[in-house]
């Protein structure tokens, strides 16, 4: 008799292949859909702000250090900025607050809108030493703001008047550092910062009548990660700060080209391929990053980031005017550049600090243990050497920051 088990053989293996080709073939075409709609191939326009040649496509020198000004941190990534270049003298130009990128809801008195007025101003400094000009700030040259009236203010006050003027011997301090992503979420090493490093950095305050504090005591830290933890946890139960967040978070690269500001995965950690998939997943099935998802991934990352965290660093002011907010921010700014020169990264965790009603608690009591005598706390950040590098996020073109008021 013939052996029929040889050809028997041979159509099963020939089925398997076949079955097994036909499910990577459509696992490869759902990749690839998802890669797509993730944006693949669509140029990150809202990338270019960070190449270091960015700013020399403009040749007016006060647009140079605005266009790399723009890479400073602000909240919710909004980048609250507007600029006027006065006509008449070709060394000013003035910082306005954008009163269409405010957070009402998280940042209800616009401090942290202040403060992010004042790390542009930072951000321009260093700029411009590099290109070899002082830049010297004028606060609310105009007045400060009508409070009553504050988005009214905000459009016709300025924050600053900027005067730039040729001076060779500016130390151009931290400029590489400008090119660094602002904020690292991963876990941190167990090494806590050096006497050398608090030094370096507790130093850049000494000039100025804002408080940086270091603190890598245990006692602190735990304390301190606490505050961090609740004030993620009571951010992420208040459904006007989750709304408020969901209209600026973009999950595709189309959107985000549009927006340039805000949030997107990248926020998380995510580069790369998984970059694409992420979003990809998120533009297909909605609930991969829906409210109770973000909520539970927020927590989870500032758990482990606490966790991992050997230092933290205060930003305080005597009072709350506006012009101490802006200085805050501007020290901020020069805690983050010259933390990335020293190899050190950083993340905010300033929920505590907000001052809508739910977390007026927890505010109150950082305060009695951090701000005994009346200060305000304007920042807390965990500081220390990272385990991984993040990558940068959203930049608006610095064109659309110039308006006329």
């Amino acid at each position: 008799m013939n052996d029929v088990r040889g050809p028997r053989k041979h159509r099963v293996r020939r089925a398997i292949f076949i079955t097994v080709g036909s499910i990577l073939g459509v696992l490869a075409l759902g990749l690839g859909v998802i890669l797509t709609v993730g944006g693949i191939f669509v140029p990150a326009t809202y990338l270019q702000p960070w190449s270091a040649s960015y700013y020399r496509q403009f040749n007016d020198p006060r647009m140079q250090v605005v266009a790399q000004a723009v890479l400073a941190p602000s909240g919710h990534n909004m980048q609250p900025w507007t600029i006027r270049l006065d006509k008449t003298n070709p060394d000013v130009l003035y910082l306005y607050t954008d009163p269409t990128r405010l957070t009402p809801a998280v940042d209800p008195l616009a401090r942290q809108t202040m403060v992010s007025d004042g790390t542009f101003l930072a951000y321009l400094q260093v700029s411009a030493a590099h290109l070899g000009y002082d830049a010297s700030l004028e606060l609310f040259p105009q007045g400060t703001y009508n409070e009553a009236a504050l988005t009214t203010s905000m459009s016709k006050l300025p924050v600053a008047r900027i005067t730039l003027a040729k001076d060779s011997s500016v130390k151009a301090s931290d400029y590489t550092s400008l090119f660094l992503s602002d904020t690292n979420r991963s876990p941190y090493t167990a090494t806590a910062l050096t006497s050398t490093q608090t030094t370096a950095l507790t130093a850049l305050a000494a000039d100025s009548s804002t408080t940086l504090s270091i603190l890598s005591d245990e006692k602190d830290t735990t304390a301190l990660g606490r505050f961090g933890v609740e004030g993620t946890l009571i951010e992420t139960q208040y459904a006007a700060a989750t709304k408020e967040s969901d209209a600026v978070f973009h999950s595709t690269e189309q959107s985000k080209n549009a927006a340039r500001s805000g949030f997107a995965v990248e926020g998380q950690g995510t580069s790369g391929i998984m970059k694409y998939v992420l979003q990809g997943l998120i533009t297909i099935i909605p609930a991969v990053n829906d409210d109770a998802a973000g909520a539970k991934n927020a927590i989870a990352l500032t758990d482990a980031g606490v966790a991992h965290t050997a230092s933290y660093g205060l930003i305080s002011t005597k009072g709350n005017t506006r012009t101490e907010q802006v200085r805050a921010g501007i020290l901020y700014a020069q805690f983050c550049l010259h933390a990335r020169t020293l190899g050190l990264v950083m993340q905010p965790l300033s929920q505590v600090l907000q001052e809508y009603p739910t977390m007026a608690g927890p505010y109150a009591a950082i305060h009695a243990d951090y701000a005994p005598d009346g200060q305000t706390i304007q920042m807390l950040v965990r500081i220390g050497t990272p385990t991984s590098q993040y990558p940068v996020s959203m930049r608006r073109d610095a064109n659309a920051l110039v308006h006329s008021p």
